[in-house]
């Protein structure tokens, strides 16, 4: 195999904590409000069962091809040429998706607290720190998000219980007044961020406890599920309807936080921990581009690619999209397709053409034990016939 190292199924969940997360909590209030508006925390519940299929879906093409990760599987499943455009398409995929993440941050770190610093230098420094983190291994990410993200939970529930006292029950009513249909709206744009746990197809070859992997990919979904429902919950019952308009809806929530006019301005150390979160998530796309493509050109070694993609990432971060708002109609149209589109459309067209396919050869290994069976008796007739 060309990586060496291994993790567990809970490392592994700990990464896609934040890999889900690191930006879903910053944007997906602000494009979920524009939709759903009041019901805004209800669509979580409905996007969360697109991280469960998507879980469900990539555990059962690994328990059918143990050990090979999308890029070969593949090709077992629909020939060598299908195979390897599958794999060139995800490759590409994660580029493009690993580059708006790098936008993302960049335009984040950019226009809230860095304003007069070039953003080609904020995006270049972090790939560079990814760049490390990818050569060095799965396992360095793996114990590295160990100590990352203990602490991003214990930041959000301490933010949310100091949120307690200002929150407004009645900016949440009247519930479902126009039926379900704004919830499922603002559903798809955090399905988009659920359906990233394909990444994962990339991720449980090399895990150590292999049979615990779906269940520890469970309680990740559920981690995420709740930390988003909470986010939007919380920032629905500061900010009301007019979340929509905030660009980043979290860190204005933040600044409502004061305690004896003592603890206040806390989003200098929200921003720092977003920040290793943040990236954890590059780091494990990162890893996802590196690994595959390393795969499907047959190299005994990822790393010798880790530095060229680095610097494919950081100009298609620069060039694909112009600025924020573009970023943002993006992620909240068409995006959406885009996105589950491959990360659970492909795998689900993968699965069942696999289920298919082991189906057919099972009948006819079936018809050919029974054709050998056949093969003596009629011997054996024809024996009798001559005597």
């Amino acid at each position: 195999m060309i990586e060496k190292g291994r993790i567990s199924a809970r490392q592994m969940a700990i990464m896609m904590n934040q890999t889900i997360l690191a930006t879903a909590l910053l944007l997906v209030p602000a494009i979920t409000g524009k939709f759903a508006k009041q019901d805004m925390w209800i669509s979580p519940l409905w996007a969360s069962t697109v991280g469960f299929l998507t879980v469900y879906i990539t555990n059962q093409l690994h328990n059918l091809y143990p050990r090979k990760t999308v890029i070969e599987y593949s090709q077992n499943i629909v020939g060598a040429f299908f195979g390897k455009a599958i794999g060139v398409l995800y490759i590409c995929f994660y580029i493009h998706i690993n580059a708006i993440v790098l936008r993302e941050y960049g335009e984040f770190v950019v226009g809230t607290f860095l304003t007069r610093t070039p953003m080609i230098f904020i995006i270049g420094a972090m790939t560079l720190v990814c760049a490390y983190a990818v050569r060095s291994g799965l396992e360095v990410i793996a114990r590295t998000a160990e100590i990352v993200v203990p602490v991003v939970i214990l930041l959000f529930l301490t933010t949310s219980i100091l949120l307690i006292p200002e929150l407004n029950i009645n900016k949440m009513l009247p519930i479902m007044d126009r039926g379900i249909g704004p919830s499922l709206m603002g559903a798809t744009i955090p399905a988009s961020w659920f359906s990233e746990y394909f990444v994962i197809a990339f991720l449980l070859p090399f895990l150590v406890d292999q049979q615990k992997s779906f269940k520890w990919s469970i309680l990740s979904v559920l981690s995420v599920l709740f930390m988003m429902f909470i986010t939007n919950i919380f920032t629905l019952l500061l900010l009301g309807n007019i979340t929509a308009k905030f660009v980043y809806p979290v860190m204005s929530a933040i600044r409502y936080i004061s305690i004896a006019e003592f603890l206040q301005h806390l989003e200098s150390i929200v921003m720092g921990v977003w920040v290793a979160g943040t990236y954890i998530k590059i780091s494990v796309f990162y890893y996802a581009t590196v690994l595959g493509t390393a795969q499907l050109l047959n190299l005994s070694d990822y790393r010798p690619l880790v530095l060229p993609i680095g610097l494919l990432l950081v100009i298609v971060s620069i060039w694909s999209m112009p600025d924020l708002s573009s970023l943002s109609h993006f992620l909240g149209t068409t995006g959406v397709f885009y996105l589950t589109s491959i990360q659970t459309g492909i795998p689900i067209l993968l699965l069942l053409i696999a289920l298919v396919r082991k189906k057919i050869q099972k009948i006819k290994s079936s018809n050919d034990q029974n054709l050998k069976s056949e093969q003596p008796s009629v011997g054996l007739e024809s024996g009798n016939a001559n005597e």
